[in-house]
């Protein structure tokens, strides 16, 4: 499962972050070993060269034929010559193609009007016209780039924006179940919780969309104890455990964790979810801790429909649903791939196992940081 993730997530860094797999080619060009490179680039000078020799060499049969005695004179000095003849050319070219190669990375860096003129009297005449034409598609595309920034942020802002103004009626719903709920049917006060507890994830679920898509990131690294968030999102689904009678287990012994609590809590929730939608007979819910010398693994076991061998490669693709039976309706196939997604960005692995009929379990690997 975790070969098909990578190859998969490895097409989607290919357009995702393209830019930035731009930037690190040509950081990598830059720090390769810069004599062998710029030697190397002296190759197209090579006819010159041919042609050099071959004109030393006419000289030498040219004097060889007029007078033996004087080649033979002066034949060390010529070969000295000719060697510190070869040499200045070589360095002057040298140095001339590491001043087209400075311009070069500047102009990319940077293609602004500045740059392209370096450049253009970097390249000679022969070049003007091409960089010209590069230097105004580099500048479209910086201009089309930062358009999509900026749009793109603004979609963000506003769906944090629009998710904020949503979840305010939630909470006063939530302060009205909790005022008057003695006051309620059971069956309405049951509904209302479940409608409560449904839009309120779809909510966190289109935040962390966002954000695991957008370019700025809050996350806030700190040690948290495991047991206590558990605690938080199980009272948050507590009325559907309730109803589904549920029997959870949770370890006793106080096990910490680096990582982002909103995180850690979203990934619990998505999990908590689907042990509720995918419940069986006399349904069960279990946590396990275990730490290692390298990692510490939170495992989220339930006994619910669980998923079909078929199927479990695919569960972290977007959208995927699957033959999850009845089920299969309400899901969106978007909770384990945002618990994916927001687990590669703070650090963490994902390891899903089930079989079909008999439940499902998902292992959260923790790295061990030492704080100082």
């Amino acid at each position: 499962m975790s070969k098909c993730r990578q190859e998969r997530k490895q097409h989607a860094e290919k357009g995702k972050h393209m830019g930035r797999g731009f930037d690190r080619e040509i950081e990598d060009s830059r720090s390769a070993p810069s004599g062998k490179f710029h030697w190397y680039r002296l190759l197209q000078y090579m006819p010159w060269f041919m042609l050099l020799l071959v004109v030393d060499c006419f000289a030498c049969i040219f004097m060889w034929i007029s007078d033996i005695n004087a080649l033979r004179a002066i034949s060390a000095s010529f070969f000295l010559t000719t060697v510190f003849f070869f040499a200045a050319v070589c360095g002057a070219l040298f140095f001339l193609e590491k001043g087209k190669e400075k311009a070069f990375w500047a102009f990319l860096e940077n293609p602004d009007e500045y740059h392209e003129e370096v450049l253009r009297r970097a390249a000679g005449i022969g070049l003007e016209e091409s960089v010209h034409l590069l230097g105004n598609i580099l500048r479209e595309k910086d201009n089309c780039c930062g358009e999509l920034q900026s749009k793109l942020a603004e979609y963000e802002e506003y769906v944090e924006s629009w998710a904020h103004e949503t979840k305010m009626p939630l909470s006063l719903l939530a302060l009205l179940l909790d005022n008057r709920r003695e006051e309620l049917p059971d069956s309405i006060g049951f509904k209302l919780e479940y409608i409560e507890n449904r839009m309120g994830e779809y909510i966190d679920q289109m935040l962390f969309y966002a954000r695991v898509k957008g370019i700025r990131k809050d996350y806030l690294f700190e040690s948290v104890e495991a047991g206590a968030c558990i605690g938080e999102v199980l009272e948050d689904y507590g009325p559907l455990l309730e109803e589904k009678q549920f029997t959870v287990g949770i370890p006793d012994t106080r096990f910490l964790v680096y990582t982002d609590r909103r995180g850690f809590r979203f990934l619990l929730q998505q999990l908590v979810s689907n042990a509720v939608k995918y419940s069986g007979d006399e349904p069960r819910l279990e946590f396990c801790f275990q730490e290692g010398e390298q990692s510490r693994t939170l495992s989220v076991r339930d006994n619910g429909r669980g998923v079909r061998s078929c199927d479990l490669p695919y569960i972290f693709e977007k959208g995927f649903t699957g033959h999850s039976g009845e089920g299969r309706k309400e899901a969106t196939g978007m909770g384990l791939y945002l618990a994916w997604e927001i687990a590669e960005d703070l650090g963490l692995q994902l390891e899903a196992g089930s079989q079909w009929g008999k439940g499902f379990e998902m292992r959260i690997v923790f790295p061990v940081v030492v704080e100082r």
